[in-house]
């Protein structure tokens, strides 16, 4: 099969970081299932998406088969629940899920309201904040920290670490930049071991505790897999959210009247949240790999080997499923608990009912707050750049 040699995306063009979505609305139009000249299949439309995440394609890059297109492996990757498949995946799912049930994420409620209100209280004084820095990072962090049992630890260090490391969910190209995400790789792979070996000692009623507990009961978790494992769940655990609570932020900011809407409509928070999570779409996209031909629309098949990219975020702004007001933002919207937003099939979010009440308690209770809130006309919004988890880098607000 001739690949197509039209390069239909293009996430360096111009724009792009600041709004993705004319990127992804040319794509679905032109050719929602595209081979790009890249070597990569790209898959936009809503039940194609749905089809490939609901699929048994592998999610190991090392069945990733040399061409055009290749991922880059850091040294003793793929070893996170992320990168793996039945029955790794299954066996190491099994381990974290005990943690993740709705009534213990439930239970967290009183803990998330309170580390919100302590923020909410801190940007009263000062009656403005970059938003991202004041709550929509601080929140998830210390949430996921708390549930691990992480020891206290320079949060700006660990925030470093992680913005490098979760630039493997996009393509490097730069050989230097590889260098830093494989030095911030090693790097908190220290800080994770060191967390290890004072659980072994210290052992608590934490995630953390539980996990090591786990591989010492002979659930044949290795050290690497454990590590593995911990950092996924730690960086997992705030990068997304993060997105999601000052993208969805800013996306209200943009349509004053769905905001209004929301403050008037304490009782729409639910299914606000889930339109804000369809509109933003904090994780844009999930990867799959063929392990054998796999079959797609108009009787075009995929050969085995290959990286398929399921865009998560154009899917969620299909008109073909969602209608003529796929890309407005209607927090009344009756099916927008269907969208994408954490995947599908074997591989859903493990975290989305931990996201779903961080960011509900966090959006809301701000609203509610503030019924000034506005952008700060004195700064610019500023985005993080990445493809994968995007989001404001900068989201200066005032009260």
């Amino acid at each position: 099969m001739t690949r197509n040699a039209e390069l239909l995306f293009n996430p360096f063009e111009p724009g792009f970081a600041e709004d993705p979505y004319p990127a992804y609305r040319k794509l679905r139009q032109a050719e929602p299932v595209h081979e790009s000249p890249i070597g990569v299949w790209l898959i936009s439309g809503y039940a194609d998406v749905m089809a490939v995440l609901r699929s048994q394609l592998s999610v190991d890059p090392r069945n990733i088969q040399d061409g055009p297109f290749s991922v880059r492996l850091i040294e003793g990757r793929a070893l996170s629940m992320l990168d793996r498949d039945p029955p790794d995946h299954t066996r190491l799912r099994s381990l974290v899920a005990k943690v993740f049930t709705r009534r213990s994420i439930a239970a967290l409620e009183p803990l998330v309201t309170g580390l919100v209100d302590d923020a909410l209280n801190r940007i009263a004084v000062d009656g403005r904040a970059d938003l991202v820095d004041a709550l929509a990072f601080p929140l998830p962090f210390e949430v996921i920290s708390r549930m691990l049992g992480m020891p206290r630890t320079d949060t700006a260090y660990i925030r470093d670490l992680s913005g490098k490391i979760v630039h493997t969910l996009d393509v490097v190209a730069d050989e230097q930049e590889f260098r830093e995400i494989e030095r911030a790789t090693a790097e908190l792979d220290a800080i994770v071991a060191d967390a290890i070996a004072w659980k072994r000692t210290h052992p608590t009623s934490d995630l953390l505790t539980a996990l090591v507990e786990a591989e010492d009961q002979g659930d044949r978790l290795s050290d690497d897999e454990l590590i593995a494992q911990v950092e996924l769940l730690f960086v997992a655990g705030h990068e997304t959210t993060v997105n999601l609570i000052s993208g969805g932020v800013e996306a209200l900011l943009r349509h004053p009247a769905q905001l209004a809407l929301l403050r008037d409509t304490p009782d729409l928070a639910p299914n606000a949240l889930e339109e804000l999570l369809r509109f933003v779409n904090p994780v844009q996209q999930s990867r799959r790999i063929t392990i054998k031909p796999w079959p797609v629309r108009d009787g075009r098949v995929i050969p085995p080997g290959t990286f398929v990219i399921a865009m998560l975020a154009a899917a969620n702004h299909d008109e073909s499923f969602w209608g003529p007001t796929a890309e407005q933002l209607d927090i009344t919207r009756p099916n927008a608990r269907q969208h994408l937003a954490f995947g599908g099939g074997p591989h859903h979010c493990l975290g989305a009912a931990l996201a779903r009440l961080e960011g509900r308690i966090a959006v809301t209770r701000l609203v509610q707050r503030f019924p000034g809130l506005a952008f700060d006309p004195a700064q610019e919004v500023t985005w993080n750049g990445r493809i994968s988890l995007h989001g404001p880098a900068r989201l200066p607000i005032v009260v």
